[in-house]
């Protein structure tokens, strides 16, 4: 396969990273993923509750994996990709999406390591959206009263105040002190 895909394909076998074939297809991949997120961004999918569009990110950072002379991540026409790659965009995905928008992977990095597949958790249940990405997780249920922070609070403040009250006071003492034995000091003379 590699034969013939050095035939069929040079520009992405053989080339170099700054080759200008490599450049064009950078340059139409990042062209193509401004235009989806301008088709995305803004509020025009906004406020269905049984529809959302989410850009999932995990290829926007590369566009060809830079793996040196492997090719199987494409087929022998070098256009389609193959079922390695599929594979891997499809454990992206799927990460992706169980990411909420704006914390989103924007790459992948062409490990072909199934414990990278993640699950849902107890605390997100479901693919995030825009809309359930916007509401903040439960921390953790606690079994803390809520009047001990407050009562907490309202204590250690009631403790600075009376511990500066009092370092302001011993050093006033000392102060007012020492103005006395000048004073004294001043007369005997």
């Amino acid at each position: 396969m590699l034969f013939s895909s050095r035939i069929v394909c040079p520009c992405v076998v053989l080339s170099k990273p700054n080759s200008n074939a490599v450049q064009k297809l950078e340059e139409i991949n990042r062209n193509y993923q401004v235009g989806i997120l301008y088709l995305v961004s803004g509020d025009r999918y906004d406020g269905k509750e049984d529809f959302a569009v989410v850009l999932q990110p995990f290829l926007h950072n590369y566009f060809v994996p830079r793996v040196g002379s492997d090719i199987s991540f494409f087929s022998v026409d070098c256009f389609h990709i193959s079922d390695r790659a599929h594979s891997e965009m499809a454990v992206a995905l799927w990460n992706n999406m169980l990411e909420p928008v704006g914390r989103k992977q924007a790459f992948n990095n062409f490990t072909y390591d199934r414990s990278k597949i993640n699950c849902p958790s107890e605390a997100s249940p479901f693919i995030f959206t825009k809309q359930n990405s916007l509401k903040s997780p439960t921390i953790c249920s606690s079994s803390i009263p809520v009047w001990v922070p407050v009562v907490a609070g309202i204590v250690s403040l009631l403790a600075g105040i009376t511990v500066g009250y009092l370092f302001l006071h011993c050093r006033q003492q000392r102060s007012n002190k020492k103005v006395k034995k000048l004073e004294m000091m001043g007369t005997l003379f």
